[in-house]
């Protein structure tokens, strides 16, 4: 960079930009003017830049930007010497023509460096090139940064070409105090912005780039930097909450999704407070919680006990002294809307579960899984059977299952999806099932996500399964995987889920038999795609394997346990631990290294061997080592059949002695058949019982 330096200013103003997508075309555009600052020599790398969204604006400041950038010396290759030159070292007709194309003068030739470029020779040439000046390349910067914006679609207005994912009205472009020329859709550069709709003078000239955050503020009654603003929101909140004596949610996760889309939506906010007539709280919270949140992006209050209170706060984008009008208005909008949410609640309640499922018949699961109801059917033979092997109440989750999908015929779900299964709960109750089923109907959907619940208890944990292995074998059965990032069944999520109810529940059962008792539930012939159970089971696989790696867990590790396929779920946590615990012993890398070197060997031999018999062994390690297996193996078994795995590593670990001498004293591919296939067969004895809890040779480095 050359001359003195300043800060640059760039601003987008528009109209009220997609809130959800705010914050990342926020930084997006911000990011993208920075690198292209940079990678034009304007700006250093580590330069500051500070990020502006707010519903009509997207603006960047980068600190210490040059008005033109230093020249910098460029070496250029020409084109090889045996092309370039002619016998008597002139310049051919090619060389000339060249340095005329890129504007060499033609006495420049004795300057040409001379050097070998792979096994030719070959010309360079070196000039100075001056530096980019910000007036010239800046309007190109910010029409890459808008190109590069996230925007699925894009809009055009009035007569012109310009196209953005909303109206542009202003483009400023500053450089300090200075006024930088230049044209990004079909908009001049100009030094005026505007401020909040209603609270503004006005347009608004600003002084100079560093200016434009506090002018902004005072004048313009408008915090520009997104994450400000929301942090201003919720201040706000929390402190008003406080005073109401009540709690936004149980986490800052309960409203945190709602703070960024609020956020993305004023530009001024004030929190007030409004309320609803207490009568409406007889409809199941969850109702109006939803209502509040979802469509009136209003923030429900709840007691210390987590109870939904009449009350909610609301941000304003306006701050006046007599908020009466606002606090009135919001709650005349909010009450159709509970009162619609009450109205679906009483007429639901009209009609029990049971008597929805002939309405399943007709909504289509999957055009070749059949319908909700045949799903269902599905549902409650395979809860049942997931129950039994738990020693639950089979009834209770064969019940479950069968009303778990009812609630998607009545008419709160159908206007909020969001409630499926907590509906179930709630007119399960009312129809007077047990608290078991009914509670089982709003978990068989858990977990949801990642850090949800899980499930609690044998019934709710058997249709959970149930639901989940239902869709996950049914899809696979079909041949519908998920590929690359896509997953439209949610198939991953499913998996995770049955593996997280398995894992930390946990639930001693075998996920092939589930695979298979799932698979069972099916028509004949429906799943036609070929070797889908084994397909399933190595993507759940791979599925936990990505799982325990976000825990921290050794990747080798976690490696060496799932190599052998564990069939019970449950059992990995043991097993990892018992092999981090094997692998800090001193005799941990010989072994391993001996393990792998057995698995090679038997590998290579391409022969199935039996059991080692004692009369064919012929040198002392051979025999030593036999005879500690016999030794150790009963040990070894018990341990296992009792889940010590660290104990049954342990064990082995005292084999490290009689394996390496084996390897040294023993020559394992003798020639004499016999003698080969009887210390093949003892190296496959010691291998399986090696590697009953893990394959050990994953962790030989």
């Amino acid at each position: 960079m050359t001359g003195a330096t300043a800060t640059l200013l760039v601003e987008l103003l528009t109209e009220e930009l997609p809130p959800k997508a705010l914050p990342r075309l926020g930084e997006t555009f911000a990011t993208r003017i920075a690198e292209g600052l940079v990678a034009k020599g304007l700006a250093s790398a580590d330069a500051a830049f500070r990020s502006f969204a707010s519903p009509r604006r997207l603006a960047v400041t980068v600190a210490q930007v040059a008005a033109e950038a230093a020249a910098k010396e460029v070496t250029e290759k020409l084109m090889p010497v045996s092309v370039a030159l002619d016998a008597e070292g002139k310049p051919t007709p090619a060389l000339r023509k060249k340095m005329e194309a890129k504007g060499i003068a033609a006495d420049a030739v004795a300057g040409f460096e001379r050097r070998i470029d792979g096994k030719a020779e070959a010309l360079f040439h070196t000039a100075v090139v001056p530096g980019a000046k910000l007036a010239e390349v800046l309007s190109a910067i910010v029409h890459d940064a808008v190109k590069a914006l996230p925007i699925p679609k894009v809009m055009r207005w009035g007569d012109g070409d310009a196209t953005f994912v909303r109206p542009v009205h202003k483009l400023t472009f500053l450089h300090g105090a200075e006024v930088v020329p230049g044209r990004v859709l079909d908009l001049d550069a100009g030094r005026t912005t505007r401020g909040h709709r209603f609270m503004s003078r006005g347009d608004i000239e600003l002084a100079t780039a560093d200016a434009y955050e506090p002018t902004l503020l005072a004048e313009g009654k408008v915090i520009p930097c997104f994450a400000e603003r929301r942090a201003d929101i919720e201040c706000q909140l929390l402190a008003e909450a406080a005073k109401q004596g009540a709690r936004l949610g149980a986490s800052k996760e309960d409203y945190a999704d709602l703070l960024d889309e609020v956020a993305a939506l004023v530009e001024h906010p004030t929190v007030y407070v409004g309320q609803f007539e207490a009568e409406f709280l007889a409809v199941p919270q969850e109702c109006l919680i939803l209502t509040m949140r979802a469509n009136q992006k209003y923030f429900p209050l709840f007691d210390a006990a987590g109870t939904l209170l009449n009350r909610f706060l609301i941000v304003s984008n306006m701050r006046v002294a007599d908020p009466s009008n606002i606090v009135s208005g919001n709650a005349r909008v909010v009450r159709p809307r509970l009162s619609d949410a009450r109205f679906f609640f009483e007429q639901d309640k009209k009609h029990k579960l049971e008597a929805r499922l002939p309405r399943l018949a007709p909504v289509v699961y999957h055009n070749k899984l059949g319908s909700q109801l045949e799903r269902v059917e599905r549902l409650e033979a395979l809860a049942g059977a997931i129950a039994a092997q738990l020693h639950g109440d089979v009834a209770a989750a064969k019940r479950a299952a069968r009303l778990a999908k009812a609630d998607l015929v009545t008419d709160m779900v159908g206007e909020f999806p969001e409630l499926q299964g907590i509906m179930g709960r709630y007119y399960a109750l009312a129809d007077g099932e047990g608290p078991v089923v009914a509670d089982a109907i709003q978990a068989h959907y858990q977990p949801r996500f990642a850090g949800d619940a899980l499930p609690a208890g044998n019934v709710a944990a058997a249709v959970a399964l149930a639901d989940k292995l239902d869709s996950l074998v049914g899809f696979f059965g079909i041949g519908l995987l998920p590929t690359g990032d896509k997953d439209p069944f949610a198939l991953r999520r499913a998996a995770l889920g049955v593996l997280r109810i398995l894992i930390e529940t946990p639930l001693p059962l075998e996920l092939p038999k589930l695979i298979e008792a799932a698979a069972a539930g099916f028509k004949p012939g429906l799943l036609g795609a070929e070797g889908f159970a084994a397909q399933l089971q190595d993507f759940m696989l791979e599925r936990l394997k990505n799982l325990l790696r976000e825990t921290g867990r050794d990747g080798a590790v976690i490696d060496a346990v799932l190599a052998l396929k564990p069939a019970r779920i449950d059992l990995v946590p043991a097993k990892l631990a018992a092999v981090e615990a094997f692998r800090a012993l001193p005799e941990a890398e010989a072994l391993a290294a001996a393990n792998k070197r057995i698995v090679n060997i038997l590998k290579k031999a391409a022969v199935t061997p039996g059991e080692p018999d004692l009369a064919l062994l012929q040198e002392e390690a051979e025999k030593a080592l036999f005879h500690q297996l016999i030794e150790v193996a009963p040990l070894v078994d018990s341990h296992v059949a009792n889940e010590d795995y660290a104990d049954a590593l342990c064990v082995l670990a005292g084999l490290r002695a009689a394996v390496d001498r084996f390897f040294e004293d023993v020559m394992v591919m003798a020639e004499e058949p016999l003698t080969r296939h009887n210390r093949l067969a003892l190296l496959a004895r010691l291998a399986g019982l090696m590697n009953q809890v893990a394959d050990i040779s994953r962790l030989s480095a």
